[in-house]
């Protein structure tokens, strides 16, 4: 193992058009952006007192919006959220002011699963927000009879605010010519729905989207292989390692970092540099804006997801 530790606690732009839109670094008419970082709980967290949250007050930290990724196609003039975090508001309006803006909120939304952070934004989409209409939302079949048959969420449907698009593990959904994207069922807490990440495919590269699953070894499928077969893997990173919480962290499984690390310690340098760690507590050390030991991690080949970078399809 690398690493053990027991934790407490400006971009260029033009106008194309009547659409306004982000200068990515090699002009790509398809990408993905980061638009938060955290786990559901966000950063700073409520009530937390602890010296990683009094970073923040103290001025020594900035806010870290909740785990999401921004799908951009410059070409089609759409674009489309994984997750619809409780800071759906100011990622989509981060959507619209530094990438696209096509009159719309949203093209579209993947939801990975029924915890906080990842579907409880979709009620800015209702009567007392936006009173939206019909904006695609993609669900696996649990997901989707959790919204239907759930409110508030209920009468997101029935109000037509936002009309559900069932998804089938495995089954790729086709957004146009260039971009596609396979929902991949993983292990999680499915209380409420099922769990899976995303793949998502453009004409030249493709990203793994996993910010949410219990131990690597209790998935059917090998992480390592996976990781492979794309260029940019965004993958679960809650917690750093065991003891960083003051409960029994067997109770909220994930993947540690360092666990992630040992597991890639004997894959080459390319494989290691495709992983971007994501969806971090804020307990994680990793979520601070520097900290020695994302010097360390990052030294070994291993990358940290950044709010604001951009990945070329």
């Amino acid at each position: 193992m690398f690493l053990l530790l027991f934790f407490n606690c400006q971009k260029q732009s033009k106008v194309v058009g009547d659409t306004k839109t982000i200068v990515t670094k090699k002009q790509s008419k398809q990408y993905i952006t980061v638009l938060g970082i955290a786990q559901d709980a966000g950063f700073p967290q409520i009530n937390c007192e602890r010296t990683c949250c009094a970073a923040f007050y103290e001025g020594n930290e900035t806010k870290k919006l909740v785990s999401c990724l921004g799908l951009i196609d410059l070409e089609s003039k759409k674009k489309w959220l994984f997750d619809a975090t409780p800071d759906i508001n100011q990622q989509t309006r981060i959507l619209s002011k530094e990438h696209l803006d096509n009159g719309k909120v949203v093209d579209g939304i993947f939801l990975t699963h029924a915890h906080i952070g990842h579907y409880t934004g979709l009620m800015n989409l209702g009567r007392e927000a936006l009173g939206a209409n019909k904006v695609p939302v993609y669900t696996m079949p649990g997901m989707k009879s959790y919204l239907e048959e759930n409110g508030p969420w209920s009468q997101l449907v029935s109000l037509k605010n936002i009309e559900l698009n069932t998804l089938k593990k495995d089954s790729t959904v086709r957004l146009n010519e260039q971009l596609k994207v396979t929902p991949i069922l993983v292990p999680h807490r499915d209380e409420y729905s099922e769990t899976v990440g995303f793949k998502i495919e453009g004409s030249a590269k493709s990203v793994l989207f996993i910010p949410d699953i219990d131990k690597w070894h209790k998935w059917e499928r090998t992480i390592i292989e996976e990781v492979k077969k794309v260029d940019y893997a965004f993958l679960d990173a809650s917690f750093f390692n065991n003891g960083e919480l003051e409960r029994d962290m067997s109770e909220i499984p994930h993947p540690f970092i360092s666990e992630t690390m040992t597991l890639f310690e004997n894959e080459s340098i390319e494989t290691k540099g495709k992983i971007y760690f994501i969806h971090f507590n804020h307990t994680n050390p990793a979520l601070k804006d520097n900290h020695h030991l994302k010097d360390s991690v990052q030294d070994l080949g291993f990358k940290f997801a950044k709010q604001g970078d951009n990945f070329e399809l």
